[in-house]
């Protein structure tokens, strides 16, 4: 028994270490950790358990008997993160360049078929070239598997992709299935075709990195949701996500013990939010003053800045945040951001995360490029986002709410519980100047002075359906408060609703816009 015990452990260190030291150098050579260094800083210590640590592959022909690694080039099992369990599955790109063959899909479907019966979340960190052209169809097959999974679960556990290096084809759909995406920058990349293939095809030259980049998805295309300057930082923040999450959709959040005062003032909010609704301000300013110790962990910071979404706690107790963003575009909705926060809305909703809506909007971005792009369906995802949700839901208007944008910011109108103003409130069609052309345009035209009637006409609009308490005086807005109370008065809010149950009709799924 000791010989064998002693065989076994020479085995298990051989599998540990990994295919070769020229291999492993390669690997940080390019900046780049080893798979198993990545688990030690995605875990906490000696935690992981690993499982199929044996597994070989069965193909034969284009030489691969001849290469028959242990792991078969993914590291899979489970362990804590902050004590609590997760399922991993990790590519190691020194074997096969981290590549998906039958024996290598099948244990990641069994880490995702265990997160699911364990109802834990599952984290996948990837770096691999795609399918195994050597096995064919069954590669393709394993990664139907992973999909079939990915949707299968979808709502029920976190999940939570991570890009350390190249995800290529077919693979990049399990990412875009999956919950949250993490790319670490000028390592990691995602693309659906190549650029030798993009060449081949349209004859254009692109590098790897500005076609599929952490800068392109975390900026342009929206894919990725946090961009990191490099992997451990980034398996850090998935830490910290992690610790904001549920392990499943029948469990809260956790919460914390918290020592800011849920009561703490917030006049800092006096000076932050100019009154005049012309004059732009950073909304992320306003947060950080109102959460718990200024703590926000924004998704998404690069893409459709005009909307800011995120999580944060207050008394402890975790909360989505979506808000406008004065600063940029004016803090207007169009394509991206509604799609954007109509994502994050989901996300929270599944998951039993209450929702806290900061309004400053303008409107919907207009122009021809967001009407031919489909604004009507892309802003009408927000909108069914915001009405499907049935976790708590609590809007405050800080300053300007106009047109349809404040019908889907949460209004009461679709099914905000509590409704909270600013006396900085503007609620209406759209404000006054445009009002007041739309309305009074051939009065104004016909004077004797267009400038002067045009201002007296203005300030009536305004005196009469844009004061600050006009919404609350026809019951759409539960309160006018003051700013410095901001803080205490979501916190009581939240603490209300926090057990609030709500039906659904029944049916097998909603139709949501395309």
């Amino acid at each position: 028994m000791r010989e064998r015990l002693a065989d076994l452990q020479v085995l298990k260190e051989s599998i540990h270490s990994g295919p070769s030291e020229e291999a492993t150098a390669r690997q940080h050579a390019k900046g780049k950790l080893t798979v198993r260094e990545r688990l030690d800083v995605l875990l906490d210590s000696g935690s992981f358990v690993e499982v199929e640590a044996f597994r070989q592959h069965r193909a034969t022909g284009f030489g691969l008997e001849h290469r028959r690694p242990y792991t078969d080039g993914v590291v899979a099992g489970w362990g804590k993160v902050y004590g609590r369990d997760v399922m991993v599955f990790a590519h190691d790109f020194r074997m096969f360049g981290g590549a998906l063959g039958e024996a290598h899909a099948e244990k990641i479907h069994k880490v995702m078929d265990l997160a699911e019966a364990a109802g834990v979340p599952l984290i996948g960190l990837n770096d691999g070239a795609g399918a195994r052209i050597q096995e064919g169809v069954t590669a393709l097959a394993g990664y139907g598997g992973i999909f079939r999974r990915n949707v299968r679960m979808s709502g029920v556990i976190p999940q939570i992709n991570v890009m350390l290096g190249p995800c290529a084809g077919g693979a990049a759909y399990s990412p875009a299935l999956s919950d949250f995406v993490f790319m670490v920058q000028n390592t990691a990349q995602m693309f659906i075709t190549g650029p030798d293939v993009v060449k081949a095809v349209t004859g254009e030259e692109i590098s790897a990195d500005d076609l599929g980049g952490a800068r392109v998805h975390g900026s342009v295309s929206g894919v990725a949701g946090f961009v990191c300057p490099d992997e451990v930082s980034c398996l850090e923040e998935v830490r910290y996500l992690l610790s904001l999450l549920p392990a499943n959709n029948q469990e809260l959040p956790p919460s914390i013990t918290c020592t800011d005062p849920a009561n703490r003032r917030n006049d800092a909010l006096l000076d932050l939010v100019p009154a005049d609704p012309a004059i732009s301000y950073d909304m992320s300013a306003v947060i950080e003053e109102i959460v718990d110790d200024g703590e926000f962990f924004e998704f998404h910071a690069g893409w459709a800045q005009n909307l800011i979404c995120g999580l944060a706690r207050f008394d402890g107790h975790v909360t989505g945040i979506v808000a406008n963003q004065p600063a940029h575009l004016a803090g207007v909705l169009d394509i991206k951001a509604s799609e954007k926060g109509a994502r994050f809305i989901q996300m929270c909703d599944a998951f039993n995360i209450p929702l806290v809506s900061l309004v400053d909007v303008p409107g919907f971005l207009p122009g021809t490029d967001q009407e031919h792009g489909g604004i009507i369906r892309h802003g009408a995802k927000l909108l069914y986002a915001y009405c499907a949700a049935t976790v708590p839901r609590i809007s405050m208007v800080l300053r300007k709410a106009y047109g349809g944008a404040y019908i889907v910011m949460d209004s009461r109108s679709i099914g905000a519980d509590l409704s909270f103003a600013w006396p900085t409130n503007e609620i209406a069609v759209m404000g006054a100047e445009g009002a007041a052309n739309v309305i009074f345009r051939r009065e104004i035209a016909a004077a004797d002075d267009p400038v002067e009637a045009h201002a007296r006409r203005v300030e009536e609009y305004r005196r009469q359906l844009m004061h600050p308490y006009y919404a609350a005086e026809r019951g759409l807005v539960d309160d006018v408060i003051d700013p410095g109370e901001t803080r205490a008065t979501l916190t009581r809010a939240l603490g209300l609703l926090r057990a609030k149950q709500a039906s659904e009709p029944r049916r097998k799924h909603g139709n949501p816009p395309m």
